[in-house]
């Protein structure tokens, strides 16, 4: 199945790279994309304030499918405990993406990044993070982390100025 994702930023990205963000994201050191329009709009328009630039929406198709038949994945599908460990040890610096290709789910975003920081610092134990957690429903978000994956499988569609 092949779907329509983004990239908010404020550079027209044609041929993604897999190594060149920051280590300690979400998923680790990956290139990033979304199926939620309005989530990468929001991105692209936070990234242009802090450069002073102008947004720009990049636009792929992604073979999801055949990612998800061929290399090595692992979706994440709700704020849970596996999704919480995960984040934490990313954030934390431990590469626990240098196991997959292809990491999908939930963004560590402004509305429970408190949760996740206060779990990390231990000011709150796994039980009240997956309460307060289970009061946000995820928004969604891929990591190639492969860079022979992401050449095969997500295809440059244009870009949006917005």
């Amino acid at each position: 199945m092949k779907i329509v994702v983004y990239h908010g930023g404020t550079d027209v990205v044609e041929h993604p790279l897999c190594k060149v963000g920051r280590a300690n994201l979400d998923f680790g050191q990956g290139f990033y994309v979304t199926d939620i329009r309005d989530q990468a709009i929001t991105w692209a328009h936070r990234m242009a304030d802090r450069r002073e630039l102008p947004p720009i929406l990049n636009r792929y198709i992604l073979d999801r499918g055949t990612i998800l038949a061929e290399a090595r994945c692992r979706i994440l599908k709700c704020y849970d405990q596996e999704w919480l460990e995960f984040i934490m040890s990313s954030r934390q610096g431990v590469d626990v993406g240098k196991s997959y290709d292809y990491v999908e789910g939930g963004v560590a975003n402004d509305r429970i990044i408190d949760t996740v920081n206060l779990y990390i610092a231990g000011l709150v134990d796994l039980n009240m993070a997956l309460q307060r957690l289970a009061a946000h429903q995820p928004n969604n978000q891929m990591c190639l982390l492969n860079q022979l994956i992401t050449d095969k499988f997500l295809i440059f569609d244009g870009t949006e100025k917005i």
